[in-house]
């Protein structure tokens, strides 16, 4: 593994990469106002499979630098930085890999760039959460974002989306490394998540597409998930069975899930 501090979009950003620079590419995006600690058993384990892993820390997550305007509420800012990244470490048609936010992102990346892409798997995404949450619940959040009781929130929200198939000891786990988080970036993240909308644009992802979702997260509707890969030519839509809204935290040797679906994605990729 070998970590850094690079210089992308004006912010220094903590960027974790494993695996030969010559493998295959794939950038693994965390969730709202986590870190890449989430891809910490799968990046080297898919590694080990043959792939160069890039695990970056978004602006002011983890261990990375505020964003140059603060907290971002627009999640076309993140795919405007990762492609800077992906730029900035000369990689060549990386598939994007993310989760909650992260997936919602990595569409956004498809979007701009259906031809520097591999494709995208998309987990815990859909084109648009129909107001869900609230807006002007988050924005009143914003104003309560020190009180005692948020990470007793985080924590008792995360294990509310996590699958019925997980063991208590692995959710405690997850929600407990979810409590680190700064809850003026989180709250600002679900506000990017709540008010993002892709549906118009769904058409102009060429690459090949995978949207993952959990039938026990209640963060997403399956329906709307499903409906959003009907909108991209040639995407496929999973309902991962007794799994919530972390598909890579609750499942147990992801790296050997998520190798399925890359390898899935190529020839889809030779066949257009």
């Amino acid at each position: 593994m070998r970590a850094e501090y690079l210089r992308v979009g004006g912010t220094l950003a903590f960027v974790e990469q494993h695996g030969e620079p010559d493998a295959p590419p794939v950038l693994c995006l965390h969730t709202a106002g986590q870190s890449g600690v989430q891809w910490r058993h799968t990046a080297p384990a898919l590694a080990a499979r043959g792939y160069r892993v890039v695990v970056p820390d978004l602006p002011g997550h983890g261990r990375s630098e505020p964003a140059p305007g603060g907290p971002v509420t627009d999640l076309g800012d993140y795919a405007a930085w990762c492609l800077d990244l992906v730029a900035h470490l000369g990689l060549e048609r990386p598939a994007v890999v993310g989760c909650s936010i992260g997936g919602k992102i990595a569409l956004d990346v498809a979007v701009r760039a259906p031809d520097r892409l591999a494709g995208v798997v998309a987990m815990a995404a859909d084109a648009h959460t129909g107001g869900r949450p609230s807006v002007r619940g988050l924005r009143r959040e914003l104003s309560d974002v020190a009180a005692p009781s948020r990470t007793d929130r985080t924590h008792l929200g995360t294990l509310a989306v996590i699958g019925r198939r997980v063991p208590r000891e692995r959710a405690e786990l997850i929600a407990t490394m979810h409590r680190r988080e700064d809850p003026a970036v989180s709250t600002s993240d679900l506000l990017g998540w709540a008010t993002h909308d892709l549906r118009e644009d769904l058409s102009r992802i060429t690459c090949p597409a995978h949207l993952v979702v959990g039938d026990d997260d209640l963060w997403l509707d399956v329906e709307r998930t499903r409906r959003a890969a009907a909108g991209i030519p040639g995407a496929r839509c999973t309902v991962l069975e007794g799994i919530g809204h972390y598909p890579m935290e609750e499942i147990a040797d992801f790296d050997a899930v998520l190798d399925g679906w890359l390898r899935e994605l190529a020839p889809a990729r030779e066949a257009s």
